[in-house]
């Protein structure tokens, strides 16, 4: 399975690679939505294999097809949402659709535009694999209005897009809450590798929101995250791979460049700042690391944020 799958940052990735149309996904802010019934016109439509580094909801209206995530396959019919998070294995098949908006999101606009600490609030965002649910006609029509909200603001040009975009996702997630997880903790569900990757991603957001905070000084290392959970380091990095497709290497350094992108909105603390609530001893150290896995230099990330 892994080897043929193919890793996307975003979606306007895996669309260019699916030659789809891309002008309704430009992902440059982390953040999409759209309508497929925009993009998709011949059916059927199968996907190539992938595994998104975004979160994604798929509210389904009115469409029919197939939705495979790991090793379970899932049937589309109308009134459905799915929601999925980064790393899975995933294929989707389009048989018909009339009405259906997808959403999609990475951890940094989360966390600049809803809120730092969102996994405190929003647990199930660190679910491996949810199922789907059908919302009654009532529930349907209460997210409906939010989606087109957001999809609304996403197309209008108010200088305030993202900020408007976020809280109306927060109002959006407090209600898919609601419906789905009221009584919901991600980390008993599942068979002992997902219960794995769960808590590995727990420890990973505390440690970095202790980082950020001032309450750590150092990062973890693989090790570290192994001994957390009393498992030998080679068992956790295979775990972990293999049910997310990300080395743990991978995930620290995506959690460092999401949180360091967050602190670098904020003009008061100097980049040397945040190199130090990182973890990096010197800050030309940092700027490398981060222009590494970013692109850009701290400084030149920053200057695009104004």
């Amino acid at each position: 399975m892994a080897s043929r799958d193919v890793a996307v940052k975003d979606l306007h990735e895996l669309y260019e690679k699916m030659g789809l149309p891309l002008s309704p996904v430009d992902a440059s802010s982390g953040f999409t939505v759209h309508f497929l019934q925009d993009t998709f016109k011949e059916f059927p439509f199968t996907s190539v294999p992938f595994r998104p580094n975004y979160f994604s909801f798929l509210f389904i209206r009115e469409a029919y097809g197939k939705y495979t995530i790991d090793d379970q396959a899932f049937e589309v019919q109308p009134g459905t949402v799915y929601f999925t998070n980064p790393g899975n294995y995933r294929i989707f098949e389009w048989h018909a659709i009339q009405d259906t908006c997808l959403i999609t999101f990475n951890e940094a606009y989360l966390k600049e535009n809803v809120h730092e600490d969102v996994y405190r609030d929003f647990s199930f965002l660190l679910t491996e694999t949810v199922h789907p649910r059908v919302l009654t006609q009532e529930q349907f029509t209460v997210v409906r209005q939010l989606y087109e909200l957001i999809h609304r603001e996403y197309l209008g040009d108010s200088p305030y897009r993202n900020k408007l975009i976020g809280g109306l996702m927060v109002a959006l997630l407090l209600k898919v809450k609601e419906y789905f997880f009221q009584d919901y903790n991600p980390i008993y569900e599942g068979n002992r590798s997902s219960q794995i990757v769960k808590i590995f991603k727990r420890h990973l957001e505390q440690h970095f929101r202790d980082l950020v905070n001032g309450k750590a000084q150092m990062p973890l290392r693989v090790q570290d995250y192994a001994d957390m959970q009393a498992l030998h380091v080679n068992y956790l990095s295979s775990v972990i791979s293999s049910k997310t497709g990300k080395s743990i290497s991978a995930w620290i350094a995506d959690k460092t460049v999401t949180e360091a992108k967050v602190m670098l909105q904020n003009p008061e603390l100097s980049i040397k700042e945040i190199a130090i609530r990182l973890g990096f001893l010197e800050s030309p150290h940092f700027s490398n690391y981060f222009k590494k896995h970013a692109g850009t230099s701290p400084a030149d990330y920053r200057k695009l944020q104004v």
